[in-house]
């Protein structure tokens, strides 16, 4: 079976095998027991184990399986549906796709349309891997980094990047002329009842329309609503996936920590560019 995937060594077609990734030039790669393959070569890893940890996957799975970010999940169907509205069977890849939230809301929403997508989803996190391909068993997954994606030249008609690393000469390459790209961007109060309890002094985010290299932009679909946050737990998880894990003084975790009730503003920008 054709796969989506190009050999990372020679840039070849990979053939999907039942238990390997093929390329004309032998370069074999297997498939992992929890359904993903390594497209990562060695001189592209930084570091032993590339990618978010179990802990911040965990916390992030927990968090979007209550559905808490849905509404972003259903925009980002709907714009999908609406351009894809000629395309029997749209090429679809995820960026940076974490455990799959996005990618199998995605295959389902073409899926009960007639248009079952040809999808796959590229992420450094082997651990955030292993439930994407559980979530989307029918969807391709790779580890691989979204600078050097294992993908044909011109051969995506949608690609879609929701809070991962921006590479957008990748993103120019891969996609064919006329294509989708999807980017999604907190607003400038994305998580604001969360900074006022984290910091002393809050700051909004930076909000900004870019231009880049080979894409017109096109829309911005604006998404905000309140999430009422009950239990540690969901406030926690919520805490656990966002950059702020990483930087916030002890003392504002501690103030967190406390709380068992959190109204909390979310606030997202979808913006859509044209492959040019």
């Amino acid at each position: 079976m054709k796969s989506l995937f190009r050999c990372p060594l020679c840039q070849a077609p990979l053939e999907r095998e039942e238990t390997r990734w093929l390329c004309p030039n032998r370069h074999s790669f297997d498939r992992a027991a929890a359904g993903y393959v390594h497209l990562l070569p060695a001189n592209q890893k930084h570091s032993k184990d590339p990618g978010d940890d179990k802990a911040m996957v965990a916390a992030r799975s927990a968090f979007l399986e209550k559905d808490y970010y849905a509404p972003l999940r259903d925009n980002l169907c709907k714009v999908i549906l609406q351009y894809a509205e000629n395309l029997p069977a749209p090429v679809i890849l995820d960026s940076g796709c974490g455990e799959g939230y996005y990618t199998a809301g995605l295959y389902r929403a073409l899926s009960e349309a007639d248009r079952p997508p040809k999808i796959a989803g590229v992420d450094l996190s082997k651990a955030a891997l292993r439930r994407a391909a559980k979530r989307a068993p029918k969807a391709e997954f790779a580890v691989a980094s979204v600078y050097h994606l294992p993908v044909l030249d011109q051969s995506v008609d949608v690609l879609v990047n929701i809070f991962s690393p921006l590479a957008t000469e990748e993103f120019a390459r891969v996609l064919r002329p006329g294509g989708l790209f999807c980017y999604a961007v907190p607003s400038a109060r994305h998580l604001w009842e969360m900074k006022q309890v984290l910091y002393v002094h809050p700051y909004e985010n930076p909000v900004k329309r870019e231009g880049y290299t080979g894409f017109i932009w096109r829309d911005v679909k604006e998404i905000r609503y309140t999430v009422n946050l009950e239990g540690t737990g969901d406030i926690m998880a919520l805490f656990g996936m966002t950059p702020y894990a990483w930087k916030t003084p002890k003392e504002g975790v501690v103030r967190l920590k406390t709380l068992d009730r959190l109204d909390c503003q979310i606030g997202f920008d979808l913006h859509l560019y044209e492959r040019v």
